[in-house]
Order: C-alpha cells, then sequence, then structure tokens
C-alpha cells in the first residue's frame, strides 16, 4: 500500500551533474507505476540552467536536479525495494527482471542471492550512482511500502543511528517505531547493541536506517536529501530551527542536521509556482529564493506576482 502523493510531506531529492532527466526516465522505465510528473528549467543560477525533475516510482514521489558537478550520490542513502509475494505473485520474477536492468552499467555491492534474512535479497549501485537494495520480503511481516528510503550511519556517526531515529522522531508527527535488530557478539568491527536494522515512521512514510563500523569511503552529503514540504511559514520556522544544526549549510533553504543529513525545507506552493509559473514569474522566484537561507514564505509569493 502506498501513501497517496499529495500526502506525502517528505520527498528524496537527488542531485545530478546534467543527468537528472535521464535518470529519472530510466527509473520510470523500470518500476510499475512510475512516471515523470513535471520538469522545469531554472536559469541563471549559480550553477548555471538547472532541470528540476519531478517523478514518481511505485507510488513513491521523487524529485531530482541537474546542478553541476558539485556532489556525487553515494551508498551513504539507498533505496529499499520490497517485492511482496502476497501483493504480486511475479514478486520473484520481478525482483531478477529489475536486477538485471539496474546492473546494466551499474556495480553490485551485495549481489542478488539468498542471506539469512532474505530468500532473495541484493545492494546494487545502478550507472548514475544511485543504490538500491532490492529484498523478497516475508509476507508474514508487517505491511511496508514497496520503497523505503534507507539510511547507513558510517564513520563518525556510526553508533548513531539509534540516537538519530529518536530525534527524528521527536521532530515529525505522526511518527512511530518499527522493527529492532542489534548487533550481536562477534560481528566485529561492528559494535554488539548497535543498529543491525531498524525501521521507522515519520509523518505516516517509512524509512530505515543502520549503523556500519566496516571502512567506508563515504558519508552523507547534499547529493540526496530529503525535503520537507510545509504549509505555512510557522511550520517552515519549526522544522528550520529544530533540524539545522551546521549555520555555514543553510542556504536556499538547505540545512544539514547534528548527524550531516541534509534537509530541504520548502513551501508546498513552491512547487505549484515552479511548475505552473510562467518564465518570468518562475526567474522571479529563482532571483528571490536564492537569495534566502530559510525561506520566506510571503517574499515568494510578493516574487510570484510582480
Amino acid at each position: 500500500m502506498s501513501i497517496r502523493l499529495t500526502d506525502q510531506k517528505i520527498v528524496p531529492h537527488l542531485w545530478y551533474d546534467k543527468e537528472a532527466k535521464e535518470a529519472a526516465e530510466f527509473y520510470a522505465s523500470l518500476f510499475p507505476d512510475s512516471n515523470i510528473t513535471n520538469v522545469t528549467t531554472l536559469q541563471n543560477t549559480p550553477s548555471g540552467d538547472s532541470e528540476i525533475v519531478s517523478f514518481e516510482i511505485w507510488g513513491q514521489k521523487f524529485m531530482a536536479i541537474s546542478a553541476g558537478p558539485y556532489f556525487k550520490i553515494n551508498p551513504s542513502v539507498s533505496f529499499m525495494v520490497n517485492f511482496d509475494p502476497s501483493r504480486d505473485k511475479d514478486a520473484r520474477e520481478r525482483i531478477d527482471e529489475i536486477w538485471n536492468k539496474l546492473s546494466d552499467g551499474g556495480t553490485a555491492l551485495m549481489p542478488l542471492d539468498k542471506y539469512p534474512f532474505s530468500e532473495r535479497y541484493g545492494w546494487i549501485q545502478d550507472k548514475y550512482g544511485l543504490t538500491w537494495q532490492l529484498i523478497l520480503t516475508n509476507p508474514d511481516g508487517e505491511e511496508r511500502p514497496t520503497i523505503i528510503p534507507s539510511i547507513l550511519f558510517v564513520g563518525n556517526v556510526c553508533g548513531k543511528t539509534e540516537e538519530a531515529i529518536d530525534f527524528y522522531l521527536s521532530v515529525f508527527k505522526n511518527s512511530r517505531q518499527g522493527l529492532t535488530a542489534r548487533y550481536p557478539k562477534g560481528m566485529e568491527p561492528d559494535k554488539e547493541g548497535t543498529i543491525m536494522f531498524a525501521d521507522f515512521m515519520l509523518e505516516n512514510q517509512w524509512f530505515a536506517a543502520m549503523d556500519s563500523a566496516h571502512e567506508h569511503r563515504f558519508s552523507f552529503n547534499e547529493a540526496i536529501s530529503f525535503m520537507v514540504y510545509c504549509d505555512t511559514q510557522d511550520e517552515i520556522d519549526y522544522y528550520w530551527e529544530k533540524l539545522s544544526a551546521v549555520p555555514e549549510a543553510e542556504q536556499c533553504g538547505w540545512l544539514k542536521d547534528n548527524y550531516g543529513m541534509s534537509w530541504q525545507i520548502v513551501p508546498r506552493e513552491m512547487d505549484e509556482m515552479m511548475s505552473k509559473g510562467t518564465p518570468e514569474q518562475i526567474a522571479s522566484v529563482t532571483k528571490a529564493f536564492l537569495n534566502m537561507k530559510k525561506f520566506d514564505l510571503e517574499e515568494l509569493r510578493r516574487a510570484y506576482k510582480r
């Protein structure tokens, strides 16, 4: 069961050099119930002309931007895809088919195989750098959405997964803890009691997270962020105050939290402005927000009406 897209408050945002539309078209071709919903070009940004692409994959809303080679997507945030035999009789065939398509130009991080936790599971980095965890789920468990963002705490934030989940649960409404599995003794370098896998719900959306003490040559960066759609200035102020922990990262609605995760706190109205505005209105709103750290909703409305 996927939530209605209009209700999706938190939207994963992917940063590409030039490939946002191409990548979105590729993903939409792979998964059922997937399509590109809007393409808008922002002109004269610090990255030049930037293409913004809104798309849906199997009921999960995404946004992507082509904005230059400044950030590179890495496996610290991946997307878990649940293939549930109780919901799809062709789940096993479908997981193999999608794996094979993602393998074209991609790199397997964990081969598609049988593991203690699943009859069929694999972790793959596709040709655009995005990583996917494909899993044949156990239909006896509590139902989960088809696609779940999965956050990997490594390096200096390894061991902080539980603390981070508790923090996010305190910030977002309509939230609850799901499953928690801890590393047992003897799984070095992973420390006993740290999080091997946990999932949790924020604003009625499921996320997963885990610690990994192995050596990884990546960490959270701006290439994958989470957009939080807000209806009022009070709401923008609330999330900004709760989440922002790195003053120098504050720019154009972006912030970084205490764990290095990037968020964008955006007014929902902006989607409407950018998708339905004239080129002049879009240019006016873009010029206004490029000078902002936290978004000022009234100022954006004034720019749109100019």
